[in-house]
């Protein structure tokens, strides 16, 4: 009899996650079932959560460190560098295009009233922090004590001591060259405990889902419906439509045979709502399944895990202005690139300070004079929202790695 593959195993996992979830739903949260099969969704997706993150700062910091060594020995560092960047930008540019045009045509929160939201506002303290105070923290996040970075799971930090440790290893050539070969054997016993984790992977994502479905408020989302709708389709449509598109031109490889490469990720990603928990899977589909150089998606995929935030960058520009138009603010052209600026800017620095999301999110509202305390209307659909924001952006970074590896090796 033929062994089911993982990757059905997964969709098989995700699909009973769901239907069980809906059942759950139908039971009520009092009953005892309910409760008993939460309790025991919680146990499996937190130790499934749990074991991807104990393995995530050490494939970071080996990954990085190999992918550099091996880049510089190459002498393709400067194009990686640069081709690296400026897919990040142009990717998420085109997400905030396409976020702020339909957030413009469609107008999410003309029809509400912010005082229906008056008990969540109460309720809410925001993190104040100017865009120069973020500036000046994410700046400050670069560059910590590594041990306190990997103790503390500090990945952009952990990024950039990886990135100056490769470096510093070329530079040292031979005389380092132990170093560097027992950080590709550390790499290499890393990627089998990944594969171990794998699979569990079935059921920690069938187990997080389930919780998902079970605990959503249908009632808010009503309320808000007309606002995921646009968050959630613009999301979907950069993911479905803008990506595959710059993959197939630049590489000619058709979305279909990308998709089944990288569905272990995105699912995981669904699941987990963390492109961080996310990144052990992605590294794997991305050398195995999309057949990425090792090097090269060894310093993409990390990187772009703390600054490639496509789905992110869309999400606050148009909650900005579904804030605005909730407390009858209309933003002006100059106003709208600023969120712009400023959602790229925040996106790309979220990974450096504590509650990510929300202190950027706050960042984003005060540099065109919108109250903080609204984003507390968000925290309700923010946890649904985040699941397809997630997977677009761990999708950004594979496809990133494809497109980097294109121009990198062309003549």
């Amino acid at each position: 009899m033929k062994k089911i593959s993982l990757n059905t195993q997964i969709i098989l996992g995700s699909l009973a996650g769901i239907l069980l979830g809906l059942w759950f739903a139908g039971l009520g949260q009092e009953s005892n079932i309910t409760q008993g099969g939460l309790y025991i969704a919680g146990l499996i997706g937190t130790l499934f959560i749990d074991l991807l993150r104990m393995v995530l700062i050490p494939l970071v910091f080996t990954s990085i460190i190999v992918g550099v060594a091996n880049l510089r020995a190459h002498r393709q560092m400067n194009r990686v560098w640069q081709g690296t960047l400026g897919f990040f930008v142009l990717t998420m540019g085109l997400a905030l295009l396409l976020g702020l045009t339909a957030a413009n045509w469609l107008q999410p929160g003309g029809g509400l009233q912010l005082a229906m939201f008056q008990d969540s506002l109460q309720n809410f303290q925001a993190t104040q922090m100017s865009l120069a105070e973020f500036f000046a923290h994410f700046l400050h996040s670069l560059f910590q004590n590594p041990i306190a970075a990997l103790a503390q799971g500090n990945v952009l930090a952990v990024v950039v001591f990886a990135l100056l440790l490769g470096i510093a290893l070329v530079i040292g050539g031979e005389r380092y060259r132990n170093i560097l070969v027992l950080m590709q054997e550390f790499l290499e016993l890393i990627l089998m405990l990944v594969g171990w984790i794998m699979r569990l992977a079935p059921f920690g994502i069938m187990a997080l889902l389930l919780q998902l479905v079970a605990t959503q408020d249908t009632g808010l989302l009503n309320t808000l419906i007309k606002f995921v709708a646009i968050v959630m389709g613009t999301t979907i449509l950069h993911g479905l439509v803008v990506l595959p598109l710059i993959l197939y031109l630049t590489t000619g490889m058709t979305p279909i045979k990308f998709w089944r490469g990288a569905r272990e990720a995105l699912i995981t990603a669904l699941a987990t709502s963390s492109s961080a928990a996310t990144l052990p899977v992605t590294l794997r589909c991305a050398e195995q399944h999309l057949h990425v150089k090792r090097d090269i998606a060894g310093f993409v995929i990390p990187l772009g895990t703390t600054m490639n935030m496509d789905g992110t960058a869309l999400y606050e520009a148009v909650a900005a202005l579904f804030i605005a138009n909730l407390v009858g603010v209309e933003l002006s052209l100059m106003q709208q690139l600023i969120v712009f600026v400023t959602a790229m800017l925040a996106a790309m620095g979220a990974p450096g300070i504590p509650s990510a999301g929300m202190v950027t999110m706050v960042v984003v509202l005060q540099a065109v004079g919108l109250p903080a305390e609204a984003i507390a209307i968000l925290l309700p659909v923010d946890r649904l929202l985040d699941t397809v924001r997630t997977m677009v952006n761990v999708e950004g970074d594979m496809v990133g790695s494809l497109v980097v590896q294109k121009w990198t090796h062309r003549e």
